[in-house]
């Protein structure tokens, strides 16, 4: 798990920046958690991170935007954050990763966002869905995304020197996996259930000490990419492909000249050696935890991973109450 910090030391002004947004999109949206009104909770964080991104003091672009297969509110790609400064950055952003989650004020529900250098985020928007394999760095060599769950799960148990019977294995649970799912579990490899929240799954999958070794099947395109963007700092593994699930985002994908049939590397979904990633806990996950009210104020906590520091941090910040 990533080491506990009062405070980033020799952070550069994004990861304050995106620390802020986040923070502020989890603070905005937190009277609404358990309201069980999705777009409600989403159009909240939404419209606070937008207003701290305003002021940002770095320029960037939004690659990955969230919300539009949702037909949600959302950071729409090709908004531009930190008017005034050159646009020196990709963004990745999910104001609420999990906002099913958020409404039931159940666990998982995060605020997500990722920066790489201009140019260096692949553009995924046309097709929501991709298969993913993502684990540690141990997987570097092991594992490949064109073999049985049940060859890459033998691979990881061998390469982690662990029996297959304590090998956990992410996976979300929705219908297009379950056939997955019956397999991990037919080998005697313990299968980690989570309904939503494909961001602090797959990257629980790279940090240490979590409960999840290994993460696959098909889970969201967009969160894929600002995965990526944490998986390069933790020096983990992971490849991808896209899943387009009907004859409108197969022809979506086509139109865009997207090869459905490529396998991703790393280095394809996010490349460089700049990376910023910060994940915000609105209610308890596997990474932070979520929100704790006190009379006069939230205590927030944040995931942060900069490749200028290189550990992740887990840092708490305290939001007046309005």
């Amino acid at each position: 798990m990533p080491k506990e910090s009062a405070g980033l030391h020799n952070a550069n002004q994004p990861t304050m920046d995106i620390l802020a947004a986040t923070v502020a999109a989890t603070a905005g949206c937190w009277h609404l958690v358990g309201s069980e009104d999705k777009l409600a909770v989403d159009g909240a964080a939404v419209d606070a991170m937008r207003a701290v991104l305003r002021g940002a003091e770095f320029g960037g672009i939004v690659v990955i935007g969230e919300g539009e297969k949702d037909e949600a509110p959302m950071l729409f790609n090709g908004e531009i954050i930190g008017g005034g400064q050159p646009v020196e950055w990709d963004i990745a952003v999910d104001p609420v990763d999990g906002t099913a989650l958020a409404a039931a004020g159940t666990m998982g529900a995060v605020a997500v966002m990722a920066a790489a250098r201009r140019g260096a985020m692949l553009e995924a928007k046309e097709v929501y869905f991709m298969q993913k394999i993502v684990s540690g760095p141990a997987g570097k060599g092991v594992l490949d995304l064109d073999v049985s769950a049940t060859e890459n799960i033998t691979r990881l148990a061998e390469a982690l020197d662990k029996p297959i019977t304590d090998i956990r294995v992410a996976v979300i649970n929705k219908p297009r996996n379950y056939e997955l799912i019956q397999e991990i579990e037919s080998i005697g490899a313990t299968w980690v259930r989570f309904d939503e929240g494909d961001i602090a799954m797959a990257v629980a999958a790279a940090v240490p000490d979590t409960g999840v070794d290994l993460l696959l099947g098909l889970g969201g395109s967009p969160e894929g990419v600002a995965t990526a963007v944490a998986i390069q700092i933790l020096g983990g593994f992971m490849q991808t492909r896209f899943a387009p699930q009907d004859p409108d985002q197969i022809e979506r994908a086509l139109a865009a000249n997207y090869d459905i049939e490529r396998k991703f590397e790393l280095e394809e979904l996010a490349s460089g050696d700049e990376f910023i990633f910060v994940l915000t806990g609105i209610t308890d996950g596997i990474l932070t935890n979520g929100v704790r009210e006190h009379d006069d104020h939230l205590e927030i906590q944040s995931f942060i991973l900069d490749s200028k520091i290189g550990e992740g941090l887990l840092v708490d910040v305290r939001v007046p109450k309005d």
